[in-house]
């Protein structure tokens, strides 16, 4: 179909009212970034979702991978997305930006989230997502059981210096969420003061200087090696490890915000409290 047509049947098809549902409310949603998704798929009606992203149903990097299955999914094409009709888009500040782009041309209502940076930003953006979706008493009930189990958890006694090494090196950064998570366990994130390239990746000379108590690490899928984690598995990042505590945290647990954070908090806290002083 040439571009011109394409772009006239966009048009058409989004000023068409969805058939069927009330007047009030969303109740054709589409989500088009994982973090999205796992808000909508744990706030919204399953009757809400029309689809999600390919990216909810792989457990590996889903917390939602149960919810999502039986769901349509897309890969992020305005096509896709402008075929099902949606009174509702929930976007990513980073989803593909000319579908985006081609979404609000188009007329289509379109909700970015962006990155939340702390763990109050984490609560803002559930309560954004709960009441865009017309269930603001369940961004309450999620935020509630957040804080209820952050409560729980025990910080470090120690400020013990915690180094994070994620796939390919990279690691989080001071004012980002993943600092946040740290210094609410009680750690002190060591990367403020290394070196880090410009991408937030951290150098293995960086890594063996830091003199961090705690090495925080990706959590693999066994029988799953992937290049990304090379740097792991280099003689002297396996001597840094054998020396210090190392926790191992599954990378789904602190992609996106949720209730899942906590347990980021947990795992790091608890490693912390187990770890012997240093002589």
């Amino acid at each position: 179909m040439p571009l011109r047509a394409f772009l006239a049947l966009t048009v058409v098809l989004a000023a068409m009212p969805a058939a069927g549902g009330p007047a009030e409310g969303p109740v054709r949603v589409v989500s088009m970034n994982l973090c999205a998704d796992e808000l909508v798929l744990r706030l919204a009606d399953r009757a809400q979702v029309l689809a999600v992203t390919y990216l909810a149903r792989d457990p590996r990097g889903s917390t939602v991978a149960a919810e999502a299955a039986g769901l349509p999914v897309t890969r992020g094409l305005t096509e896709e997305v402008v075929a099902l009709r949606p009174d509702l888009v929930i976007a990513g500040a980073f989803t593909t930006r000319a579908t985006v782009g081609m979404l609000k041309r188009v007329g289509s209502p379109v909700l970015e989230l962006g990155v939340p940076a702390d763990l109050d930003g984490v609560r803002a953006q559930i309560r954004q997502v709960a009441t865009a979706l017309g269930h603001p008493e369940r961004g309450g009930a999620m935020v509630a059981e957040l804080d209820a189990r952050l409560a729980s958890i025990v910080p470090a006694a120690r400020p013990l210096r915690a180094l994070v090494m994620r796939p390919n090196a990279f690691t989080v950064a001071p004012g980002g969420l993943g600092d946040a998570l740290l210094r609410t366990a009680g750690l002190v994130n060591v990367a403020a003061e290394i070196g880090r390239d410009r991408f937030g990746q951290v150098p293995l000379e960086a890594a063996i200087l830091a003199d961090a108590d705690l090495i925080v690490v990706d959590e693999g899928a066994p029988g799953m090696p992937s290049l990304a984690d090379t740097l792991l598995h280099h003689p002297v990042f396996r001597a840094l490890a054998r020396a210090r505590k190392t926790v191992s945290i599954p990378n789904r647990f602190w992609t996106c915000p949720g209730p899942q954070l906590a347990e980021v908090v947990a795992r790091l806290a608890a490693a912390a409290n187990a770890q012997a002083p240093r002589p």
